[in-house]
């Protein structure tokens, strides 16, 4: 059963921003994971595996893969039911379906994702 809904992504241009947002269940976001587990975006381009990109921990700490790190801002809110990711400076590398999950994620919980396509 699909219990995460990614949302917000599109077409835009090379250094451009755009902010992602997830819907998630309480059973997987909820305290009682989230105390557990940290909360991350991941993204898989076609033909590759998906990577993790970045991580927002119970406490609020972050953490970002070099790739994205200084571009990328992974928030959520206080209900624990949402998490966004803002990215901006955005480049043609980027473009690929964006999930959200827990971390490391659960695999039953894989929405759709939203696709990000980065061109000129």
């Amino acid at each position: 059963q699909v219990q995460l809904v990614e949302s917000g992504g599109g077409l835009v241009h090379p250094g451009g921003s755009q902010r992602l947002s997830c819907a998630a269940s309480r059973n997987i976001f909820g305290i009682t994971v989230f105390s557990i587990k940290d909360l991350g975006w991941y993204l898989q381009a076609p033909g590759n595996q998906r990577e993790l990109v970045a991580a927002i921990s119970p406490d609020g700490s972050t953490n970002y893969t070099d790739s994205v790190k200084g571009r990328f801002t992974i928030s959520g809110d206080n209900a624990k039911t949402m998490v966004y990711l803002q990215m901006n400076n955005l480049k043609p590398e980027d473009t690929a379906v964006y999930y959200c999950n827990a971390v490391p994620y659960t695999d039953r919980c894989w929405g759709q994702g939203t696709q990000v396509t980065v061109s000129s």
